[in-house]
């Protein structure tokens, strides 16, 4: 949507790139979109996110899309985890170092689309079986399709390397 901004409140003063179909608005003056693509810039995190898309969105809550590849974002922000109608997530080219901030992306329950290559994160052992095991309604990760092939993988690697949680009985209650 806007080139080379360091900050998501930059945004409030850009104007869109021109796309290949013409930006609609609502009578306020906000846009009729339910994508928002950031990528190409050098933003290191989303401070302020909420009130910016409140601002420049007539309806934020349909967020669906959102890129925000090629930036520099060091972990998955929760303000994403906020957007409950967010079906396609770009986030690869960042400084994502921990392979368990895929862990907050777990309660999107529309997400079906990912991209995290390019991260750090990615060299970690299991980084596709792990994703995949936290998200299980994930059908295009990394821009490849997942396969059943994948999905069995991925329930053998979680077996073979996250231990179940161990229940606790209290002792008075027994």
């Amino acid at each position: 949507m806007v080139a080379f901004q360091a900050s998501v409140t930059d945004l409030l003063s850009e104007e869109p790139r021109k796309g290949q179909r013409p930006l609609k608005h609502s009578k306020s003056g906000k846009s009729l979109t339910q994508s928002l693509w950031l990528n190409n810039n050098v933003l290191n995190d989303l401070r302020g996110f909420n009130h910016v898309i409140s601002q420049l969105l007539q309806h934020p809550e349909n967020l669906a899309w959102i890129d925000l590849s090629f930036n520099d974002l060091p972990s998955i922000d929760p303000v994403l985890t906020t957007l409950f109608n967010l079906s396609v997530l770009y986030l690869h080219g960042n400084s994502i170092q921990r392979l368990g901030e895929v862990n907050k992306l777990a309660i999107l329950p529309r997400l079906r689309s990912l991209t995290l290559h390019g991260n750090p994160m990615e060299e970690e052992k299991g980084y596709r079986q792990y994703v995949l095991c936290t998200l299980p309604r994930i059908t295009t990760f990394d821009f490849s399709g997942v396969t059943k092939a994948d999905r069995t993988a991925a329930e053998v690697w979680k077996r073979m390397n996250i231990k179940p949680k161990k229940v606790r009985i209290k002792q008075d209650a027994l």
